[in-house]
């Protein structure tokens, strides 16, 4: 039995803008606010990490400055040491997110370090967020296979999960970050991990690289899973996987599930604008099918793909 109703967890405006060609502070703001606009009431909205690494999200602090605050809308940060959450925390975050990763070989070339000493320094970042009051969401990467190791058992993913919930996170997102899962091993890693962390504590962030994100979800739904994880136009994508075109496309996202009647608070055409209008900022085709049709008059000239 599927849901009546489900959280979109909106992260394109970090997920997906760390992924692509620099933007405008002016442009990343419109954003945001037409994101809210449009329903979406959990939005990540920057990272707070080093500019050397991922200079798309150098201007964080000042995003979150100028963004009109919407009453119900929580606004996140990727902060990934104690450094960068206290930037977000003078920022005004709602709350902030860590992240770590199923596979140890990912954890090492992506943030140099073994799963266990990424969890160690997580500590000391959700203990201060807890001294303030401010939530700390949990995300695993490469739960459905990764780039060096191949396969991952999800007997290791739900380890991990365990043990980012036993340090206070209030949820934990499973990313297929490399988008190489179907619906049988999706269903399988969560119900895996189910056994070891509640359902109510879990959210789901599947890549659309072999086009399975969708069905990914689909046989998730009668799961018990409540958050899904999206990115608006499919911006963004994993730098580490071959011909990766991106995350789940959120417009797409809430087309399939109006259409099995399960409610998500999001108005369609004012989200499917908001994706046309950051996909002619970056000059890119826009990733979203149903923000295609939706906002065909809006798209930009074939030649600006080229």
């Amino acid at each position: 039995m599927y849901p009546a109703s489900i959280r979109i967890y909106e992260v394109g405006p970090r997920d997906g803008l760390q992924n692509e060609r620099p933007v405008a502070i002016r442009d990343k703001v419109q954003l945001l606010n037409a994101l809210a606009n449009a329903g979406l009431c959990h939005i990540e909205a920057g990272s707070f990490v080093s500019a050397k690494w991922v200079p798309q999200m150098a201007d964080s602090a000042a995003v979150f400055g100028q963004i009109t605050r919407r009453a119900g809308v929580s606004y996140s940060a990727l902060t990934p040491n104690l450094a960068g959450f206290e930037a977000a925390l003078a920022a005004g975050v709602d709350e902030v997110a860590i992240f770590t990763a199923a596979s140890e070989r990912f954890c090492q070339r992506n943030i140099n370090c073994s799963i266990s000493e990424s969890l160690a320094r997580f500590v000391p970042i959700v203990d201060k967020a807890k001294h303030y009051g401010i939530p700390v969401r949990g995300y695993v990467s490469c739960v459905l296979g990764c780039p060096y190791e191949g396969e991952v058992a999800p007997q290791q993913v739900a380890a991990v999960a365990e043990e980012l919930q036993q340090l206070g996170v209030y949820e934990i997102s499973l990313g297929d970050t490399i988008g190489v899962g179907t619906p049988q091993k999706a269903r399988n890693m969560l119900d895996t991990v189910a056994n070891k962390v509640p359902i109510a504590q879990l959210a789901l962030h599947f890549h659309d690289t072999y086009g399975q994100a969708l069905a990914n979800i689909l046989a998730c739904l009668d799961s018990g899973i409540s958050t899904l994880d999206a990115s608006v136009a499919g911006l963004g994508g994993c730098p580490y996987a071959q011909g990766a075109s991106g995350n789940l496309a959120t417009e797409d996202l809430v087309y399939m599930l109006h259409g099995l009647g399960i409610h998500t608070g999001v108005d369609l055409p004012k989200l499917a604008r908001a994706g046309a209008q950051i996909s002619r900022v970056l000059k890119r085709h826009n990733g979203s099918k149903v923000g295609q049709v939706l906002t065909a008059e809006l798209a930009p000239p074939a030649q600006e793909y080229s």
